[in-house]
């Protein structure tokens, strides 16, 4: 009796992979995220894990800095914009956005540091500037000034964000880090930094949620009084 043994099967009997397609592409990107970092992100892994090459990549996504920037994009969708349509004082409906946006950088810290740099485009970070300008516009802010102050906001949160975020060396390092800086602090010269030694408790002071709280109002009060150059209520 002879052995038979089963036909190699043809390549077009293989079902058919997915078609490419940016949103796909992102999915994917973000999912690998949450799994494996954001230094994971690669075009290469990218292609690894949607089973094709590099090169089929660039048709859709220019290069890494894009990909991080559209990953971004999409977690955008996660910040609370309720509060554009809530009622309250405005300046408090503004840091409740400005917050949310800041915990979504947080839960990701990897994607805070690359924010720094990223210059997200899509829709959902024109949702985020637009709830910021709507709100700017009903506090009386002149539409020039209040297009700066985006910007200067949205600086403040992500650098806020990055500043907490564990180095390549991970959690511990970054601890270690700030266990380091406190002991200068509080151990400071009062001979050569009498300054610093006279504050140093009041440097580290306060929980991060108020501090991230008063730096906005910070913000919010000087946009008001403070003209942007060139314009006509410039000093």
């Amino acid at each position: 009796m002879t052995g038979q043994h089963s036909p190699r099967p043809s390549r077009r009997e293989r079902p058919a992979k997915p078609a490419l397609t940016r949103d796909g592409i992102i999915e994917t990107a973000v999912a690998l995220m949450r799994a494996e970092g954001l230094q994971r992100v690669t075009m290469r892994r990218l292609a690894q894990e949607l089973d094709t090459g590099p090169a089929s990549l660039y048709v859709y996504v220019r290069n890494t800095a894009e990909l991080h920037a559209a990953v971004l994009d999409d977690l955008l969708g996660a910040v609370d914009l309720t509060p554009v349509g809530a009622s309250g004082d405005w300046r408090d409906r503004l840091v409740r956005v400005l917050t949310s946006y800041t915990h979504v950088l947080f839960e990701h810290p990897g994607l805070a540091r690359s924010a720094l740099v990223a210059r997200p485009s899509g829709a959902r970070y024109l949702d985020l500037l637009d709830a910021l300008l709507a709100l700017l516009g009903e506090g009386g802010v002149p539409g020039e000034r209040a297009a700066w102050a985006v910007d200067l906001l949205l600086q403040f949160a992500t650098s806020t964000a990055a500043e907490h975020a564990p180095g390549e060396k991970g959690p511990a390092d970054a601890e270690g880090e700030w266990a380091a800086l406190a002991a200068a602090l509080r151990g400071a010269s009062g001979e050569r930094h009498p300054h610093v030694a006279a504050l140093g408790a009041e440097l580290l002071s306060g929980p991060g949620e108020a501090r991230l709280d008063w730096g906005f109002q910070v913000l919010i009060n000087g946009v008001l009084y403070t003209p942007r150059p060139g314009t006509p209520d410039a000093p």
